[in-house]
């Protein structure tokens, strides 16, 4: 028997492969404490960056999500290692995992150390500790990538008591709302890009270690616990906050994602694209303007507010019947081509009605001002509130009623998408020619969900009005640089997932955030939203947050390549066999 052959019936070679993952594991280990020991070190000499990362010995500003980064790192590898108590963190596999935590701390640490540079005038503006940092956060890139593919299908876990159970999701709620308000509250452009370059690279992470697959699992048995903890976390979120500064962009980010899942029945399941949704949106606006008792407003009128809202509605309902009765005839791209129309028309309507070019209704250009906040049962919205110890201003009253009005828009989304006239919706958007032949209506299904859509727009709508406090033609473009708008807003059900109702919420929230915290991108945000799209019909075209069938759709034909699990021993014993 030769060398070779004595090696191979021994196993050597499937050990040696072994001892090499070992260590590339623990040196992934050790780039990650490398990275978070940079951290405590200064990087600039001079406060001029913000954030300040001139002090030796407290991460501070950027230094902080390197940190993050560094550590999450650690633990993977750690438990990569098979470290007890941590295997929990990679039920799936550790590998890809680790890359994509290794290249979100290596993506922070430079797009840090580039912006000071740009920003300062030069690399000479980097202390020795920003070197130090650009260096050992290469380390665990190079390592992980290195590591060979154990991607596997995750075992079943151990069973848990329901207690257990229920003290995950709300840790994991408790996790969420931190670190959502942790971006809401980010004070500079800097720090938010860090931000956003770390979630990212995290989401993925948690996604290939099959922790997101296993957390699903659990809120899917416990879902009233779920959905109880979902409105809890998002109500908690007024009571963290210290002034009204970034409540507002939680509101209005509220506003948008209640917009976009009203257009994603009709986009989503219907199947209809429409380019002029945000018209609806104004219809509702408009209405409660005018009747909410503005001292702008053509009519004498103060109705509640529930009749506002109700009127809203009902007024959105009534112009989407009226459009889509006589476009629901049309198809594709000369649907879409009449609802664009139709959003400019009432954009450019609005503006007329003037008492010059014609009634004297909507004030023409400088819109209807003056709307007064609203007052439910003697509680005024626009005064602060001391709830529980906590004084909540005008904002974050507003906060919590369009919460509810979230809520609403989300119950009616789910409930009629599982009902008859949901499953209907998808046979139109996937073969209207063979829903037809089976019996189904297509003109009156299409017709309800356009509807629906323009209603629930409207009732989003009425809450804007009195949030904004004024409502101007101007801010229902098909694209502006202000969302919400009708470009924006199908960007966000594309980009977050046709269909679905978390989908939306998060495109709405991601659409919404970039342009108010990156003021710099306003003016190259149709581009930037143009290539993220593209980008996204290339890698992911079933959107950030897809259903079962999208999934299934899009990626049919992709195969799940998991390696088999077996021992050196087991190798040895196959191999000799083979030789023999």
């Amino acid at each position: 028997m030769t060398t070779s052959d004595t090696t191979k019936a021994t196993g050597t070679a499937p050990a040696d492969g072994a001892s090499k993952a070992t260590t590339l594991r623990w040196l992934t280990a050790a780039g990650g404490v490398a990275t978070v020991a940079s951290t405590f070190l200064a990087w600039t000499w001079t406060s001029a960056f913000p954030g300040n990362l001139t002090i030796s010995g407290y991460p501070g500003g950027l230094q902080v999500l390197t940190l993050v980064a560094g550590l999450l790192t650690v633990l993977v590898a750690l438990a990569s290692l098979g470290i007890k108590g941590l295997g929990w963190l990679v039920p799936a596999g550790s590998t890809k995992a680790l890359r994509a935590l290794a290249l979100g701390g290596l993506a922070v640490t430079w797009f840090t150390l580039g912006a000071i540079t740009i920003e300062l005038g030069g690399v000479i503006n980097l202390e020795p500790g920003g070197f130090v940092a650009a260096v050992v956060s290469v380390i665990p890139v190079v390592t992980a990538f290195q590591l060979p593919d154990d991607s596997r299908v995750a075992a079943k876990p151990k069973e848990l008591p329901s207690w257990a159970e229920i003290l995950v999701i709300v840790a994991a709620f408790a996790v969420g709302l931190y670190v959502t308000t942790y971006g809401i509250d980010t004070e500079y452009a800097e720090l938010f890009t860090g931000y956003l370059i770390l979630v990212g690279f995290g989401a993925a992470a948690l996604i290939k270690s099959g922790l997101m697959a296993r957390l699903s699992a659990i809120t899917a048995k416990h879902r009233q616990v779920t959905v109880i903890g979902a409105f809890v976390a998002a109500a908690a979120f007024p009571f963290t906050q210290n002034t009204d500064q970034y409540t507002l962009v939680a509101v209005n980010i509220l506003i948008f994602a209640t917009v976009a899942l009203g257009l994603n029945v009709v986009v989503g399941l219907a199947g209809l694209l429409d380019l002029g949704y945000v018209a609806f949106l104004g219809v509702g606006a408009y209405t409660a303007a005018l009747v909410s008792g503005s001292t702008a407003s053509a009519f004498d009128i103060h109705l509640p507010f529930w009749a506002a809202v109700l009127l809203g509605a009902l007024v959105s309902l009534i112009f989407g019947v009226v459009i889509g009765a006589p476009t629901l005839r049309l198809r594709g791209d000369y649907l879409a081509i009449v609802t664009l129309g139709f959003g400019e028309i009432f954009r450019i309507a609005m503006g007329n009605l003037d008492g010059v070019s014609g009634p004297q209704i909507t004030n023409g250009p400088n819109g209807v001002p003056n709307i007064p906040d609203l007052e439910f049962f003697g509680y005024n919205f626009g005064e602060s509130h001391n709830i529980l110890g906590f004084e909540l201003g005008a904002y974050a009253n507003y906060y919590l009623l369009m919460l509810l009005a979230t809520v609403l828009v989300v119950v009616v989304f789910s409930r009629a998408g599982n009902s008859r006239i949901g499953r209907a919706w998808v046979a139109i958007r996937e073969d209207e020619t063979a829903a037809t032949a089976m019996g189904i209506n297509g003109f009156k299904v299409k017709l309800i969900a356009f509807a629906l859509g323009a209603t629930l727009a409207g009732l989003a709508g009425t809450v804007q009005a009195h949030v904004q406090h004024t409502v101007v033609p101007e801010m229902y473009q098909f694209a502006g640089p202000v969302p919400p708008n009708s470009a924006f807003l199908l960007a966000a059900v594309i980009l977050g997932g046709m269909g679905t109702i978390s989908g939306p919420l998060l495109g709405a929230a991601l659409l919404y955030m970039i342009p108010a915290k990156l003021q710099f991108l306003q003016d190259y945000q149709l581009l930037g939203f143009g290539i993220a799209l593209i980008l996204l019909m290339r890698f992911r075209p079933e959107g950030l947050i897809a259903n079962r069938r999208a999934k299934l759709e899009f990626h049919e034909t992709d195969q799940l390549d998991v390696p088999e699990q077996r021992t050196p021993d087991d190798a040895a014993v196959g191999t000799a066999k083979a030789g023999a």
